[in-house]
């Protein structure tokens, strides 16, 4: 199976074009990018200044993202790059959008050419990294936990109690029917998916995926995190978050377990939250790619069939469908049916 890599190729390859430039006449940019998710870029340049790139997200749960953080998280991630690049705020933010950061080309001029390439896959992950703030305050509270209930019983009913209260973060990356449920405890980090399959096959398609999730984890892949699905009714964790439709028959929830050699800090955890938000994309992109080469091989299959019927066929029929009996003597002339 292919992987969807999480930084966007189309805003990498428009910075680069415009950091390392064939000539040396800067030319105007205005480049509108637009993910499956519903999330839009806007790369574009001053009008006076053309070496002023304004580069502006728009993300459609980005309110969710700042309940959790995410100016925070973001301001943190850029903040290093500040002699070359301006997080904008307040009023200066792009209309239509959420976060907007400007990157001045001459400065960056005299940074290496591996720096400056660092730079264009920060700015390429900057949608990764506002979804990714949320996950990281539910890992910095996974963290917590493991010191506060290190040396206690955890099968006491107080302590079940308290993390059964335990608050679940929501993200609302698809509106109310597609979410993102994370609950933090002291022993794992529980991501809940929710998501709205479009017609029967594509339920087909899916359970037969998540199986193979299933599947792997019991064949070989014993360190995979574990996957549960559930359709229509939402995993008990969740009940009292969900919104919109709670009955509808289209709707599934997939579970992963995230166990604590997952959630190592460093490089894995980074990792790990870059494979499991892109999650619901991966998972409907492969589904429609199965569609789509069930659908070639079906009509690769209907024309060997064709090809068949067309050597069956005799070569002159009459009106009823019958054969007609074409004889040539040995001087070539022709039999004619009828005549005598």
């Amino acid at each position: 199976m292919l992987q969807i890599e999480p930084h966007n190729l189309l805003v990498q390859k428009t910075l680069t074009e415009r950091i390392f430039p064939d000539s040396e006449s800067l030319k105007s940019i205005d480049r509108i990018i637009t993910d499956f998710d519903f999330t839009t870029y806007h790369i574009s340049t001053f009008p006076d200044e053309k070496n002023l790139v304004l580069i502006s997200i728009y993300l459609k749960c980005y309110d969710d993202l700042a309940k959790y953080g995410v100016v925070e998280y973001l301001n943190g991630k850029y903040s290093k790059f500040n002699e070359f690049l301006t997080i904008l705020s307040g009023n200066d933010i792009e209309q239509g959008y959420n976060y907007s950061l400007v990157l001045d080309t001459n400065k960056i001029e005299s940074i290496d050419d591996e720096s400056k390439n660092e730079v264009i896959n920060e700015l390429a992950l900057l949608k990764r990294h506002a979804i990714a703030a949320p996950f990281e305050q539910a890992f910095t509270r996974y963290d917590e936990l493991v010191q506060t209930y290190a040396n206690s019983n955890t099968y006491a009913e107080e302590i079940q109690q308290e993390l059964q209260n335990e608050k679940v973060l929501v993200i609302k990356y698809r509106g109310l029917d597609e979410c993102i449920y994370i609950k933090p405890s002291f022993d794992r980090v529980t991501v809940i998916f929710s998501t709205v399959f479009q017609d029967e096959t594509d339920k087909i398609f899916g359970k037969v995926f998540l199986q193979e999730f299933v599947d792997a984890r019991k064949r070989s892949v014993q360190t995979a995190p574990q996957v549960l699905y559930s359709h229509k009714e939402a995993p008990l964790d969740i009940t009292n978050y969900v919104q919109g439709k709670k009955d509808d028959e289209n709707k599934g929830y997939i579970t992963f377990v995230l166990f604590p050699r997952h959630l190592v800090k460093g490089d894995r955890r980074d990792n790990c939250i870059s494979h499991i938000q892109y999650f619901r994309n991966y998972f409907h992109y492969h589904i429609k790619c199965s569609k789509a080469y069930m659908h070639s091989r079906m009509r690769f299959r209907v024309k060997e069939f064709l090809k068949i019927l067309n050597r069956a066929k005799p070569e002159n029929v009459d009106d009823e469908g019958k054969a007609i009996e074409n004889r040539k003597t040995a001087s070539g002339r022709r039999f004619e049916v009828g005549r005598v």
